[in-house]
């Protein structure tokens, strides 16, 4: 099961990864044109203000349609070879999907159902991103299934790669057929969660960022994202923000927001920016002296990845399995310091994740509340962060990067210098040569790799290559944690394997 979670939070982060230029986008766009936001004695016109909105709608033309991106790259990602026919699957089964639940073709079909308030809601927002990854899954799943089928010789046409839509489609009328009535209760449910930590407020921020901080290393946060950020049950907080809404605003589906814009985002800007490069600080200052450069070349290049794009996982990782109870801690600190920041006033948004780019395009918008805030809430996270961290460490003697009891070799690649090949080659040493390999795959931080023969591989020689750490969640599955350069490791090591 992990292992599945491991490969769908991969597939997630190709249709995630395209956000940063929606956000990019949306944010000049409103900053040159705030007429567009309905900013008073704003001008509507003129050269700037056509700039401008043109951008808004170039961002808007992809965070409009963030249901469909997963869709597509979800069905792309979960392809066993990336092949494009994966997406081309995975959007048959969205359209197949979203078609036949919509409350047009639902009133003919089961009338009864469209009788009921909530269950016609709950068909009204059926493209959303909760489908839009079943979609992708469904499409994924199909090509790696049917890709090699060999159909009889009068039908030959239709074999192999041809017949992966063919069967899509046909799964998908099923599927459809099964969320008709599977749908409404799954929405319900949604609803539910939503608005009992809704109903919270401030506490329910605080305890909305600590289960999304805990959930990582099983993939079950973007559950909890589908509810809170995008527009599945209409709480969707990221598409109202960058819909230029405040609280008291209609979204395009016709839900009035009365929640405060941003709120579910706010607090995760002073943990990534500020407290990650704080607890990072501690991890390297109770390292071994002889592995103190090691960690800061993999906590500090960590940390600074966190600051300025919000990416969190070369960090996280780093440690989560080393000294799972300090994660839990990291977790409670996201909890405490996002209903803080909130409480405090802080109001910003992210299309891609709470680091310094979204910080900045955000301000501009008109839900930003109190963006100088920012600074001086982050000091005291990374303060705490360091604090807490540090006491933890010394206290109960955790085994955090360059704290590990074994003799690892000191690292001796410099991912700086982009000696790529040299690094993949330690590593597939360390993994007992290419024969031992089964499969090659990656995330956005990780090598994700399948071997033959578990007692072949040596942990410690993969360590010298200068990867931030090696991660072993089943018998023969073998991870090795990278960092944001991953991509160009594992095209060298598949190159080393041919």
């Amino acid at each position: 099961m992990m292992k599945q979670l491991q490969k769908l939070g991969k597939a997630l982060f190709l249709p995630v990864s395209i956000l940063p230029i929606c956000g990019i986008l949306m944010g000049i766009g409103y900053a040159m044109a705030p007429g567009a936001m309905g900013v008073p004695d704003a001008p509507t016109s003129g050269a700037m203000y056509v700039i401008g909105f043109f951008l808004i709608k170039a961002g808007g033309a992809l965070i409009d349609n963030m249901p469909l991106l997963f869709a597509v790259g979800v069905g792309v990602g979960l392809s066993k070879d990336n092949d494009g026919t994966g997406a081309l699957a995975g959007l048959v089964s969205w359209l197949m999907v979203t078609k036949l639940l919509n409350p047009a073709v639902v009133s003919v079909v089961a009338p009864a159902m469209m009788a009921d308030p909530v269950k016609a809601l709950a068909f009204g927002k059926i493209e959303n991103p909760f489908i839009g990854i079943l979609c992708g899954i469904i499409g994924g799943i199909c090509y790696n299934r049917f890709k090699d089928t060999k159909m009889p010789d009068v039908l030959a046409f239709f074999s192999g790669k041809r017949s992966v839509a063919i069967v899509t489609g046909s799964l998908s009328i099923l599927i459809a057929a099964a969320l008709l009535f599977v749908w409404p209760v799954i929405f319900s449910v949604l609803v539910a969660i939503g608005n009992t930590i809704k109903g919270q407020g401030v506490l329910g921020v605080g305890i909305y960022a600590f289960l999304n901080r805990l959930l990582i290393p099983t993939g079950l946060h973007h559950a909890l994202n589908n509810v809170f950020w995008f527009d599945t049950i209409g709480m969707g907080d990221l598409t109202a923000y960058w819909g230029a809404l405040q609280e008291g605003g209609v979204m395009a589906n016709g839900t009035v927001v009365d929640w405060s814009v941003g709120m579910y985002m706010s607090g995760f800007f002073p943990c990534m920016m500020f407290g990650i490069p704080g607890a990072a600080l501690a991890m390297i200052q109770t390292a071994k002296t002889k592995k103190r450069k090691a960690t800061i070349g993999i906590i500090g290049s960590a940390a600074i990845c966190a600051l300025l794009c919000g990416v969190t996982e070369p960090f996280e990782f780093a440690f989560m399995f080393l000294a799972f109870p300090l994660y839990v801690v990291y977790s409670l600190l996201y909890g405490i310091f996002a209903a803080i920041t909130v409480a405090l006033g802080y109001r910003a948004g992210f299309c891609f994740s709470a680091g310094l780019t979204d910080a900045i395009f955000s301000s501009f918008l008109p839900a930003a509340r109190n963006s100088w805030l920012l600074i001086p809430i982050g000091l005291v996270t990374a303060l705490v962060f360091y604090l807490v961290f540090l006491f933890a460490i010394k206290k109960f003697n955790l085994k955090t990067p360059g704290r590990e009891d074994d003799q690892d070799s000191e690292v001796n690649i410099d991912l700086k210098n982009d000696d790529y090949t040299t690094m993949a080659a330690v590593i597939l040493e360390g993994l007992g040569g290419k024969d031992n390999i089964v499969s090659i795959d990656n995330c956005i931080t990780r090598l994700r790799l399948e071997v033959k023969d578990r007692y072949a591989v040596d942990e410690k020689k993969i360590k010298s290559s200068g990867c931030a750490g090696v991660i072993r969640p089943g018998k023969t599955s073998v991870q090795v944690v990278i960092g944001p350069k991953v991509q160009f490791v594992a095209d060298e090591f598949k190159k080393l394997c041919k």
